[in-house]
């Protein structure tokens, strides 16, 4: 009897593996989801009646009902580094010269992959079974989401086949259908929960619930692509690679091609540029890869990516809808936006419903009016932009859009400044929306740091009368906060707690909080260390600014401008009466070897925020820029480092990553 049971377990995990390998692998299903869901409920049936035969590669594992705290973190053995992304056929065609250039004359094949857009995680096999699924993270270390990884059908927990390496590290793109994506909108919409705004978020937030058992609803889905560290592997291509990892059971995309040069990766970008909305997952491009591993060890890497691969990113996707309205908005500093409202339309899996016209010469030089057809496209399949109006479908009903006289928020006149600013201005320093906007921004991370006054709490403060100005913060009561719909007694004591605890915060950031036009975090910090107080700062004179570095004529005669006011002059007064701040302590100014060194910084640091690490640089003599010259002497990149990066490259300037510079700060 025993011997029948184990023979009946493994012929069903058999079974529920090779069907699995049908459905996600070939996609060429062979049986019913309820046929597979009765094999899979007796397996279950079984294992709990004689759990001594459960193996730990069982299929029943998938869907462990597992809830976590939190995940762990796990350090990559092999970096999972990002890849360069390329706009147009020209820059593809530049990257392949450069290869060229790098392995000489010999013979180059390619091999060109769909870019899916999903999210990217690495899977540890060890002894052919699974035993780490982890998010790609900061590309060093990432969480561990094995039990959600083991939910994913397509994702074999036990590699089958012959030759399986002792260790391998896989890499891939989870993502969801567009089908499994619908409906699972459709279950959230009954529930009245908030929609995913398309199949990749929802393949995100989907791998990092806590709750496996949720996961395993999704039906999330993996293509694999690329190959980490390893022990027992014997392949020397990428093509090579991927076609044992398929044997071992292991999902790539069938659409895979090896090239045998550019001309045929260009015809395979060009196909697929046209005919990938007819896949059932998103793609936003083509990965091309030096074939040869060889080959790509002697390119190798530069600090952010590797120079054997590069993406092709497809050209903004475009679609047409209507522009029912133009209305406008008040910034924090009075600015007048110009926003379009749209017909809701779906454009690269987003329903974009309002889109940004910047300012009036914009509206004008576009030449929409209330009415139009127009063409929207997601710039870097991020920002919706409108591209043009479409004349030919006017019906003569449209209207042009005219400049409002008054602020719609106050109903102030509205100016430009200067005639040669596009920018026009609500004039009214009192006028609601403006100190909505300021108050909000005082009480940023970034300035005072108050937590539990965001933009519903701001609103209900500026209608009651309750603040004015940013002083009036300080003058709240726990009886004032009680009496708005906001407010319990335990959120009314955390905000009151909150505005005490700011009254310490440093002076660089009070005065960044105080939204003077053109002085932002990094010069806000300048200003704090070089004049050490407010009242310094306050009588400080143009040519005393302007002496200083990072301060040019422009911020120089706005902050003069500022503290120029009464009103500010008062504001201040009040400040100090409620006793915040308003000194910045000296800090000594120690000799190091970046004693005179220029030093730009760039991309995302893990150890340190961006004001902190130019802190760091100038209490050791050195000057923290905003820019890079030929006479910087280091780049610190970081984790997606932008043009800064790619200048410093051009001009030749010394690039460091993050440990170096904490090394060089030791």
């Amino acid at each position: 009897m025993p011997q029948d049971i184990r023979q009946r377990l493994e012929r069903l995990k058999a079974l529920i593996r090779h069907h699995d390998r049908m459905y996600y692998a070939k996609s060429q299903p062979e049986i019913s989801d309820k046929e597979y869901d009765e094999l899979m409920g007796e397996l279950k049936e079984l294992e709990e009646k004689y759990p001594q035969y459960k193996s730990k590669g069982s299929p029943t594992l998938r869907v462990s009902g597992e809830v976590l705290k939190r995940f762990k973190t796990v350090k990559h053995k092999q970096k999972m580094l990002s890849l360069d992304n390329t706009y147009s056929f020209d820059e593809l065609k530049d990257w392949a010269g450069r290869v060229r250039k790098g392995l000489g004359s010999i013979a180059i094949e390619l091999v060109a992959e769909l870019k899916i857009d999903g999210v990217s995680a690495s899977i540890t096999y060890e002894r052919g079974k699974l035993t780490i699924g982890a998010t790609r993270g900061d590309g060093e270390t990432g969480e561990d989401v094995t039990s959600n990884i083991k939910t994913i059908r397509a994702m074999p927990l036990e590699l089958e086949g012959k030759d399986v390496a002792d260790f391998i590290e896989i890499r891939g793109e989870a993502y969801m259908d567009k089908r499994d994506f619908a409906a699972l909108n459709k279950e959230k919409e009954k529930s009245g929960e908030a929609l995913f705004a398309n199949p990749r978020n929802a393949a995100s937030g989907s791998l990092k619930l806590l709750d496996s058992g949720i996961v395993a609803k999704r039906r999330l889905n993996f293509y694999a692509h690329s190959l980490g560290e390893h022990r027992g592997l014997e392949v020397k291509t990428q093509w090579e690679f991927l076609q044992k990892i398929k044997e071992w059971g292991i999902r790539i995309n069938p659409e895979v091609k090896l090239c045998a040069g550019l001309d045929e990766v260009l015809k395979y970008c060009q196909g697929w540029q046209k005919k990938r909305h007819n896949l059932t997952y998103d793609i936003d491009g083509i990965v091309v890869k030096v074939n040869n591993f060889s080959q790509q060890k002697r390119l190798g890497f530069t600090l952010k990516s590797p120079r054997w691969a590069v993406a092709y990113k497809f050209p903004a996707r475009q679609v047409t809808t209507r522009l029912k309205n133009i209305i406008v908005q008040v910034g924090r500093t009075g600015v007048i936006t110009p926003v379009a409202e749209l017909e809701p339309v779906e454009c690269a899996g987003v329903v974009i419903s309002r889109a940004t016209l910047h300012n009036f010469d914009e509206i004008k030089r576009l030449g929409v009016k209330i009415g139009d057809r127009v063409i929207l496209e997601r710039a870097g399949e991020v920002i919706p932009k409108i591209v043009k109006a479409v004349e030919s479908r006017r019906s003569g009903k449209e209207k042009p859009f005219k400049i409002p006289a008054a602020c719609p928020a106050c109903g102030s006149h509205i100016a430009k400044e200067k005639e040669e600013e596009v920018a026009f201005r609500c004039i009214n320093p009192s006028c609601p929306a403006q100190i909505e906007r300021r108050l909000m921004h005082f009480a940023s991370r970034q300035a005072m740091d108050i937590e539990g006054m965001g933009e519903a709490v701001v609103e209900q403060l500026v209608k009651t009368g309750l603040v004015k100005d940013f002083s009036d913060i300080y003058r709240l009561k726990k009886e004032d906060l009680l009496k708005l719909e906001l407010f319990k007694e335990k959120k009314a004591q955390n905000l009151l707690n909150s505005i005490e605890k700011s009254k310490n915060q440093p002076l660089s950031r009070l005065i960044y909080g105080l939204g003077i036009r053109h002085v932002g975090e990094k010069a806000a910090y300048t200003l704090a260390h070089k004049f050490s107080s407010i009242d310094k700062l306050k009588a400080a004179k143009l040519e005393d600014l302007n002496a200083v570095y990072e301060v040019g004529q422009v911020m120089a005669e706005s902050i003069v401008n500022f503290f120029k006011q009464e009103e500010t002059r008062i504001l201040i007064k009040k400040l100090k009466d409620s006793g915040l701040n308003l000194e910045e302590q000296a800090v000594p100014v120690k000799k190091s070897h970046l004693t005179g060194k220029t030093v730009v910084f760039t991309g995302e640091l893990k150890e340190y925020s961006r004001t902190q690490a130019e802190g760091i640089v100038r209490q050791l003599g050195g000057n923290a820029s905003s820019s890079v010259s030929e006479n910087t002497d280091f780049v610190v990149a970081g984790e997606n480092p932008g043009s800064k990066y790619d200048k410093a490259k051009k001009l030749g300037v010394t690039i460091i990553g993050e440990k170096d510079f904490q090394e060089m700060i030791k």
